[in-house]
């Protein structure tokens, strides 16, 4: 019973998830349309990191920013995201010695 209870739920999160992804895919969007849905996995990914930024450290949450920033500022110079990712987790090592 609990086996059909984990597949059912499989399905039912599954299927919300899939049915969007093969509609869109078969859809022609204007030029507009298409840059503002490229856009939302950066904005989710914003939203979903930007707090623990802030919670790097609770009664110092400028480490965290300051990691945030040199991440930022190495991504804009063109760096391989491996390198941003240590650098950023270097830097705030670094300052929460």
């Amino acid at each position: 019973m609990i086996i059909l209870i984990i597949i059912g739920m499989a399905i039912v999160t599954m299927v919300p998830r899939f049915v969007p992804a093969f509609i869109v895919n078969h859809m022609i969007f204007k030029d507009w349309i298409n840059n503002w849905l490229q856009s939302i996995p950066y904005a989710a990914l914003g939203a979903l990191i930007f707090p623990g930024v802030l919670l790097v450290k609770e009664d110092q949450p400028h480490i965290g920013i300051i990691g945030a920033l040199i991440a930022i500022i190495l991504s804009y110079i063109g760096f391989n995201i491996i390198l941003v990712v240590v650098a950023s987790i270097a830097t705030v090592y670094l300052l929460t010695m």
